[in-house]
């Protein structure tokens, strides 16, 4: 079966497929790639430029985020009680 997987979700789990320490959850940031991506999604947003398939890209992003800022919270949630 074929798993059809966005780039910014697939380098999320593979990130955490690696088992990553509480220490490297906390210092995970987005690769250089996918950085320069969302910049130029966020530049053509304010541009009023963005393609709806460049929209739903922008959105997927921010999805991404979230879920990653929450992880971390947990994980220093978790920090704490150690």
């Amino acid at each position: 079966m074929a798993i059809v997987e966005s780039p910014v979700y697939r380098e999320v789990y593979y990130f955490l497929a690696s088992a990553p320490s509480r220490e490297q959850i906390l210092a995970y940031r987005p690769s250089t790639i996918t950085q320069e991506r969302v910049d130029q999604l966020l530049v053509a947003s304010k541009e009023g430029h963005l393609s709806p398939e460049e929209e739903a890209e922008l959105d997927e992003f921010e999805q991404v985020e979230h879920f990653v800022r929450m992880l971390k919270l947990h994980t220093r949630q978790l920090q704490q009680k150690v």
